[in-house]
């Protein structure tokens, strides 16, 4: 994997979506899905070269996992086929035209298995960036002690390590997340959290300065905070920068900060300056909201500048 621009590792998931309610059955439609996964080809269709290790089922549904992330051009050799364990299944069921729930089927799964030995040939061969998120340390204790090993031996060795919090309710309570992402943070040279976040990795109850002036001050050098709609604010050691939102019909938010973590990380790989890595991240973000899935419509390259200077509703001839 010589010139990776970036590495990955956490769960793949097999997404089973609902039109409606699951209690009243209907169709569900099988998707990739999974953060680092989503980042993992967010990059890949913008032609950075992205590889994701893990651990996943030996069986039909292993086998469509691995399937998408190769046609979406992601690197997949280090990915260990688990005999033992089943797939992690995700279940979005979509409520209302306003809200979708989530039901996971992930404990024991291949995913949550993942060791500090599946990670030591990816991380050996090198990359640029290694990205990581707060979903992989709460699945065991032993996906815990990986996250923590891979973070430390990356930061060691002079690679970018990018963590975006992603705390998930289900999977671990705030104070069980703080415990272990305040610590991984300082390993990180990104960190990325939406406002609601951000004491995660700092002191519960503190302000957004204040955490931000801490994650600096034990060597973050970028805290990038998630808006939604808003935008995102980046801070570093020159001050605090703003970044609008690309005004777009939203219809499914599902994978939208994954995306904008994507697009933030291919503005660096690419040297843009702050502000243009946080342009192409607000436009990632975009088109995930803009379009179903988690990952399905975000842009190649050549359609970055679709979203500039268009109306709703305009078709492209």
């Amino acid at each position: 994997m010589s010139g990776l621009d970036l590495l990955t590792f956490g769960e793949a998931l097999v997404s089973l979506r609902s039109t409606g309610p699951l209690t009243a059955g209907g169709a569900l439609t099988p998707h990739l899905a999974g953060a680092e996964a989503n980042v993992a080809i967010g990059l890949a269709r913008l032609g950075h070269r992205t590889a994701f290790a893990g651990r996943v089922s030996d069986d039909e549904l292993g086998t469509f996992l691995l399937r998408q992330l190769r046609a979406e051009g992601v690197d997949v050799r280090h990915v260990v086929r688990d005999a033992e364990r089943p797939a992690g299944l995700m279940f979005l069921e979509r409520r209302t035209a306003d809200l979708t729930r989530v039901l996971y089927q992930r404990a024991g799964s291949a995913g949550s298995a993942l060791g500090v030995d599946d990670l030591r040939p990816a991380l050996g061969a090198g990359a640029r960036v290694l990205h990581l998120t707060g979903i992989t340390p709460a699945l065991s204790g032993r996906a815990r002690e990986a996250a923590a090993w891979a973070a430390e031996t990356a930061a060691r060795a002079g690679t970018l390590v990018c963590l975006d919090v992603n705390h998930r309710a289900k999977l671990w309570s705030r104070d069980d997340a703080r415990a272990v992402l305040t610590p991984l943070a300082g390993h990180a040279s990104v960190v990325v959290a939406s406002s609601d976040e951000l004491d995660l990795v700092g002191a519960p109850g503190a302000d957004e300065e204040t955490l931000v002036a801490g994650l600096l001050a034990r060597g973050v050098s970028t805290v990038l905070v998630k808006l939604g709609g808003d935008g995102a604010r980046a801070y570093t050691a020159d001050g605090r920068r703003d970044a609008a939102a690309l005004p777009v019909t939203a219809v499914d938010t599902v994978g939208a900060g994954d995306a904008f973590t994507a697009g933030y990380l291919s503005g660096h790989l690419d040297g843009l300056d702050l502000a243009g890595r946080l342009r192409r991240a607000v436009t990632l973000g975009a088109f995930a909201v803009a379009g179903h899935g988690d990952w399905e419509t975000l842009p190649r390259r050549d359609e970055l500048s679709l979203l500039d200077s268009r109306q709703p509703g305009d078709t492209l001839r």
